[in-house]
């Protein structure tokens, strides 16, 4: 019923097909789901901040900022399937403190299974944008909050994060709730990845607007 119930209810009415312009990437594995962000020129002005936790947004070889919201336990402790433990699953299940993932990233292939490519006017693009900032939990002089040595590599890096986590409002509600403030219809509830999907499918249905999503990709 999450993924068949829309929200918002009415699309949004998009006149004007040929500012659509920019694109963004949904990327999701079995359990969790990411935005991908091109790292064009207005984008890294915004994400600035992370050049300071050392993070060479200036790289050559930066296409893609993928931002995601998570779990702070299982996000940091658990960098592949093989790092698996009880305790940071025990919270994913009830209660945990949120944290926000920045990655860099190269080239990706927009024409995988669990790849789905939107693009968007610039209006919505913005907007999309500005709201997986609200991500990021900021300090009393407004800075981002770093969370030192908790890095996979030397590409990503993790900061506090807004709100708590658990299992029913979990990373895939957050990035429905992304999705929604770039003008897509999702379903009214996304636990996992496929829920998520299915209602962008559904909904969204790779029609020209605000949200032409790429048919390679959800066929």
């Amino acid at each position: 019923m999450g993924t068949l119930i829309p929200r918002p209810f009415f699309p949004a009415d998009i006149s004007d097909t040929a500012a659509i312009k920019r694109t963004v990437l949904l990327l999701s594995n079995p359990i969790h789901t990411d935005i991908a962000f091109p790292a064009d020129p207005d984008v890294l002005e915004k994400l600035s901040f992370l050049n300071d936790a050392g993070l060479p947004l200036d790289n050559a070889g930066v296409r893609w900022v993928i931002l995601g919201w998570g779990g702070r336990s299982f996000f940091i402790e658990t960098p592949t399937w093989s790092d698996l433990k009880p305790a940071p699953v025990f919270k994913a299940l009830t209660i945990d403190r949120s944290v926000m993932h920045a990655v860099l990233a190269g080239d990706i292939n927009a024409d995988g299974s669990q790849t789905i490519a939107i693009n968007l006017t610039e209006s919505a693009f913005n907007q999309m944008l500005a709201k997986a900032l609200e991500g990021f939990t900021k300090n009393e002089t407004g800075e981002t909050i770093y969370v030192a040595g908790a890095e996979y590599g030397e590409f990503d890096r993790f900061y506090e994060g807004n709100g708590a986590f658990n299992a029913v409002v979990g990373c895939n509600t957050w990035t429905a709730s992304v999705l929604r403030a770039g003008g897509l219809q999702t379903g009214v509830w996304n636990m996992l990845p496929l829920n998520l999907r299915a209602s962008l499918k559904l909904w969204n249905g790779c029609e020209s607007g605000t949200l032409e999503c790429s048919t390679s990709v959800l066929n």
